[in-house]
């Protein structure tokens, strides 16, 4: 559904100037858009607090973030619910999960939807044993910079298996909101296994699979057993390379940016040269529509953690992501104000998911974001 676009004739209140009646009307479309999405996310709210419980905790994390980023009050009924139930899922073990697999995913979420509403440190214990939890699973140990294991420094499910660079991205993204610095060990172990998750040959990157597509995009997982190109070609590339995608390629490159590596790093400068070749809001690139809502999450936070305002594309069209991608969502989104995806690929023709992660992306529109910016 497209929302209309409103013009706003008053003034900003705050003191800043006034914005001009374009970008006006799109903050007026942005609001209406969140709105409906907000109210949506009230009316699904089990009586328990959660959100389709069914697939864990992560989901009830991921709206209260959504929610409160999005301006809800944190002592609305729908934030204080979602946080009560989400608070009996902690562990004694100091992770936030449920019963199934994705404990690292789960506790990652908990961590940075708690960070959101600590308001008065109330969760200040919560967090810090989520932290150890959290960080206790990366594969190696923090700081081994000798290590051949291709594995070294990532975050997989649970325990210390078998990483990925999905779990790693939200593992960094959890310690930068309990603000760590960028230089902390584990984020740069991490960052090293974020650097090998990439279709690019350098000193950080030396796996038989860095030069083979070498376009600089990402890809979810670094095999050790021997690879058959031909068992899965939508995967791997005639030669054996590992193609990247969309949401793992702003996942990479927003990594990169909390570990603190400038835009000319030659890891960054390529990640960004494939997000131009490859920019659309119609699609998550190389995936079609699976796990778009996902990528519409990653795409704005990875773009607003960079502070770039604008992404100039392949052809040398400069586009305004962010307003770009409100009208995306806009057009997307159902008369009763959520998101789905017919795509049912990572759960994601569950409304409660999309709703969140669009209202996730949506955030990092909003106009006092892009101020912060400035």
């Amino acid at each position: 559904m497209r929302w209309p676009m409103l013009v706003v004739i008053m003034l900003n209140l705050c003191g800043q100037p006034a914005y001009s009646q374009v970008v006006q009307e799109q903050d007026s479309e942005l609001t209406a858009v969140i709105r409906s999405g907000l109210n949506f996310l009230k009316s699904s709210q089990a009586e328990d607090g959660t959100f389709s419980i069914e697939a864990g905790p992560g989901i009830t994390a991921l709206a209260v973030t959504a929610v409160l980023r999005c301006g809800e009050s944190p002592d609305s009924p729908l934030v204080q619910k979602g946080l009560s139930a989400l608070e009996t899922f902690v562990k004694p073990d100091g992770g936030i999960y449920g019963s199934g697999r994705l404990k690292n995913y789960e506790t990652c979420i908990g961590i940075i939807c708690f960070v959101e509403a600590n308001r008065n440190g109330k969760y200040n214990q919560v967090l810090a044993k989520a932290k150890e939890f959290v960080t206790g699973t990366q594969y190696g140990s923090a700081g081994d910079s000798t290590s051949s294991d291709v594995w070294n420094g990532g975050i997989g499910y649970g325990e210390k298996g078998r990483p990925d660079l999905s779990n790693t991205a939200y593992m960094i993204e959890a310690l930068i909101a309990l603000e760590a610095a960028p230089e902390d060990p584990t984020i740069q172990a991490a960052l090293e296994f974020v650097s090998r998750c990439q279709n690019l040959a350098s000193p950080h990157n030396t796996t038989e699979f860095a030069s083979k597509i070498g376009d600089g995009s990402f890809y979810y997982m670094i095999p050790k057993e021997k690879i058959d190109p031909s068992e899965d070609e939508e995967r791997y590339s005639p030669n054996g390379g590992i193609y990247g995608y969309g949401t793992m390629t702003y996942a990479g490159y927003k990594s990169m940016i909390y570990a603190g590596l400038s835009q000319d790093d030659p890891r960054v400068s390529a990640a960004l040269k494939w997000i131009a070749a490859n920019y659309s809001l119609e699609k998550n690139p190389r995936m079609g529509s699976a796990g778009l809502y996902y990528y519409y999450q990653t795409f704005s936070t990875a773009l607003e953690a960079a502070r770039l305002e604008q992404v100039t594309d392949a052809e040398g069209k400069s586009h305004d992501w962010r307003k770009e991608l409100v009208d995306a969502l806009a057009e997307r989104q159902g008369n009763d104000g959520s998101w789905s995806n017919a795509n049912s690929r990572w759960f994601e023709n569950d409304k409660n998911l999309c709703t969140s992660f669009a209202l996730l992306a949506l955030a990092n529109c909003q106009p006092e974001v892009k101020q912060n910016n400035e």
